[in-house]
């Protein structure tokens, strides 16, 4: 069986659709068919139950699924210590995040040393208001932002972190008592104005600027950095939607986290200019897909 064959089985098994099978590996729907049909043929057994309402995995497909996914991450694996080994690793990538996320990553990164001994990470702190620039000049190797990017100079890559989100308060806010918040509560407050330098599309997925029932949620006064947030915050001035990290590790007095009961998680991933990939940013990639995504 080719290697592109085994992809396909294993996504057909995983999405079981072969529409969807086809639109997540790019090829046509004839071709996953094809694909299918051919081990089939080969093996002299079905590997799956079509009927025109569902797709279904076999007995036979479901234990061929286990041992091909099996195989297959023992060959990534040993692919990717392989290119670990070459020329341009072990190096020490400059790794940005928001705030506190680096205590959060710590499962992927002693699984990243543990993996590719001589590879390294060292912190840098990143903004909500500039949360490419540092990628684009080349202070940071790679960024963790929450989703979604869409910057054709930049490559998205695995998801490392998600979680929910809090609305931050100040103490004598009259939501403060409350214990909890809505996205529609946004509308009768002010939020802070992360300014221009952040594409709008991605601000917007932290900072609505409509409720769920399309009421405008009114923006200002302008902040840059986190504690400028907490401390227009604290002030009265405006609340402002976090991820739920920020309660986690900032007890700052003067100000409550609300959970926010009605939005969707955030999901962080990894991010880095595509014309600096390297085997090291590749290494720290496949160590985050491997492990999979770490739930705050």
């Amino acid at each position: 069986m080719e290697l592109r064959d085994i992809e396909i089985f294993l996504t057909l098994a995983e999405e079981l659709h072969f529409g969807r099978t086809a639109e997540r590996l790019h090829v046509s729907q004839a071709r996953v068919s094809q694909a299918i049909g051919k081990q089939e043929r080969r093996l002299g057994v079905a590997l799956f139950d079509r009927t025109s309402r569902r797709v279904a995995l076999t007995p036979v497909g479901r234990r061929l699924r286990e041992d091909l996914q099996q195989a297959l991450d023992l060959l990534q694996a040993g692919l990717a210590r392989a290119e670990a080994a070459g020329p341009g690793t072990g190096q020490t990538l400059r790794l940005g995040v928001f705030g506190h996320a680096g205590y959060e990553l710590r499962p992927l990164l002693d699984a990243f040393r543990t993996r590719y001994p001589g590879s390294d990470v060292q912190f840098g702190e990143i903004s909500g208001s500039d949360p490419f620039t540092a990628l684009r000049t080349g202070d940071h190797d790679v960024n963790v932002l929450w989703l979604p990017v869409a910057e054709p100079d930049l490559t998205v890559g695995p998801i490392v972190l998600t979680g929910g989100r809090v609305l931050a308060v100040s103490a004598d806010h009259p939501l403060a008592d409350r214990g909890t918040a809505s996205l529609e509560d946004l509308a009768d407050n002010h939020v802070v104005d992360l300014g221009p330098q952040a594409p709008e599309y991605w601000v917007a997925s932290m900072v609505p600027t409509r409720t769920p029932l399309g009421r405008r949620i009114p923006r200002g006064p302008i902040a840059r950095t986190f504690h400028e947030i907490l401390s227009l915050v604290a002030s009265g001035h405006c609340v402002h939607p976090l991820g739920e990290i920020a309660a986690r590790y900032n007890k700052p007095p003067g100000i409550v986290f609300l959970p926010i009961h009605d939005a969707p998680p955030i999901q962080w991933a990894l991010t880095w200019r595509s014309t600096a990939d390297n085997p090291t940013i590749r290494a720290l990639a496949q160590t985050a897909a491997d492990l999979g995504p770490i739930s705050m």
